[in-house]
């Protein structure tokens, strides 16, 4: 019986890492070693392996994960059923969401990692990434874009967010909740398939990297780092707000300023819900930043809006009409 080919790229993190005599752990196990000790994955796929960096999760950058995604474009257009990422969690929700929105194939992409690594007692490494091959082999996973697979959940690439720092179940998205369940070795949805359409990557943009930074307000701001940018070194700025996306009365004046010259994207830091639209009008609210030129995330949390808009720059800062647009169509559920 032929069985369907999955290729698994690993990127290094915790469920590549192990360590020598008790000392501290670092990526260092390929792909290739991964797949193999993983219990039963070569019963169920033809599994090709390639190690495509050998990187702690903090160390990814957004140039190495488009290379990751021009991989398992290669991969999928060569005759695989779908394609499984490895990597660390830290940047996991982040690398996630950027190979989303460029992912341009109905075959799945999973990403998957771990919390413990596979010298650790309770190792949930070989778990993951054997769940996240039968999500990329699920018929029922095509259509749905990227997909992240954890503690048997299968989550959308755009809510899913890492939400402990410790537990094997640290992966969550936060309202809307995990998509599918992996039960007695099937998937299973409780929605049906559909994904925003991807944003078209341009050719040789991979190694562009806009400079957008993503700055968190807190109690007292008096917008001294908003003002401390300046606008010709950035290709946009997002601001994590309060509540439904708020800042002080002089953090929205220098918001103002700065949004007459470069893009300003304001999301809100509590993890949950969307930015408002038309419910407060105090300086520094949603309608008063957004009549100083800034752009609302809506749903996305901070650092996904911070990736869509480094998305939107590559090849050049986008005009806040792009901004609007593309904010509208992918801040919604």
């Amino acid at each position: 019986m032929t069985r369907p080919t999955v290729a698994i790229g690993a990127l290094g993190g915790t469920i590549a890492s192990t360590s020598t005599d008790g000392a501290e752990v670092v990526p260092t196990l390929s792909a290739a070693l991964l797949a193999q000790a993983v219990p039963g994955l070569a019963e169920i796929a033809d599994v090709r392996a390639e190690t495509l960096a050998m990187l702690p999760s903090p160390s990814l950058d957004e140039p190495t994960i488009l290379r990751a995604l021009r991989w398992a474009q290669d991969a999928v257009d060569a005759g695989a059923t779908g394609v499984v990422l490895t990597q660390g969690t830290d940047t996991l929700e982040e690398a996630a969401y950027l190979l989303d929105l460029f992912w341009d194939r109905p075959e799945p992409l999973v990403v998957t990692g771990a919390m413990r690594s596979p010298q650790a007692a309770g190792a949930d490494g070989p778990a993951n990434l054997l769940t996240a091959v039968r999500c990329a082999l699920a018929t029922d996973s095509r259509e749905r874009g990227v997909l992240v697979v954890f503690d048997d959940e299968v989550h959308q690439a755009r809510w899913v967010s890492k939400t402990d720092s410790m537990s094997t179940s640290a992966f969550r998205s936060a309202v809307f909740g995990p998509i599918g369940r992996c039960v007695e070795a099937e998937v299973a949805y409780g929605v049906p398939a559909g994904r925003v359409p991807p944003l078209r990557l341009v050719a040789g943009l991979e190694a562009e990297n806009p400079r957008v930074p993503l700055l968190a307000t807190y109690l007292g701001d008096d917008g001294y780092v908003v003002d401390a940018i300046r606008a010709e070194d950035v290709d946009g700025v997002v601001v994590a707000g309060f509540g439904a996306g708020h800042v002080s009365a002089a953090m929205a004046e220098s918001i103002g300023r700065l949004a007459r010259q470069a893009p300003v994207v304001f999301a809100s830091r509590t993890g949950s819900g969307p930015t408002g639209r038309a419910m407060y009008g105090y300086p520094g609210s949603e309608i008063d930043l957004v009549a100083r030129g800034a752009v609302g995330a809506g749903w996305l949390s901070p650092v996904k809006a911070r990736l869509l808009l480094w998305a939107l720059a590559l090849g050049g800062p986008p005009g806040r009409q792009d901004v609007l647009d593309a904010f509208e169509v992918r801040g919604r559920p």
